[in-house]
């Protein structure tokens, strides 16, 4: 079992920059991860993954913008966002597939069985 905190967020104007983080309370190294997030009225969606290996991949939406990365000493998982648009804004949550995960690529919600609370992110124009 693996409880994920996420941090960071906030507020931008369009253009701007900003970081979410997610520390883990166990080790991570087998897990993969990733980033979602819900917009009001909107389904929950996903942002970016990575998997044990460091692979990652990128909704079409924030391709280019996003860099998904983690640190598995620091048991920690950030996402920098980049050139925000007023559509980036929703809250973001941090998810774990484990505690062991296979090599494929996990993007859908019922991959992840280990979800944060999340943090919220808002755009203005």
């Amino acid at each position: 079992q693996v409880q994920l905190v996420e941090s960071g967020g906030g507020s931008s104007p369009a253009g701007g920059s900003l970081r979410v983080s997610c520390v883990a309370s166990a080790d991570i190294t087998f897990y993969c991860m990733g980033w979602f997030r819900q917009a009001p009225g909107k389904e929950r969606e996903v942002v970016a993954t990575i998997g044990r290996g460091g692979g990652t991949t990128y909704a079409d939406s924030v391709n280019g913008r996003f860099t998904v990365d983690r640190d598995n000493a620091m048991r920690t998982l950030t996402l920098d966002m980049n050139s925000l648009r007023p559509e980036d804004t929703a809250i973001y949550y941090c998810a774990a597939r484990g505690p062991w995960c296979g090599g494929a690529v996990y993007q859908r919600r019922d991959d992840y069985n280990f979800w944060g609370q999340g943090t919220q992110v808002t755009v203005s124009p």
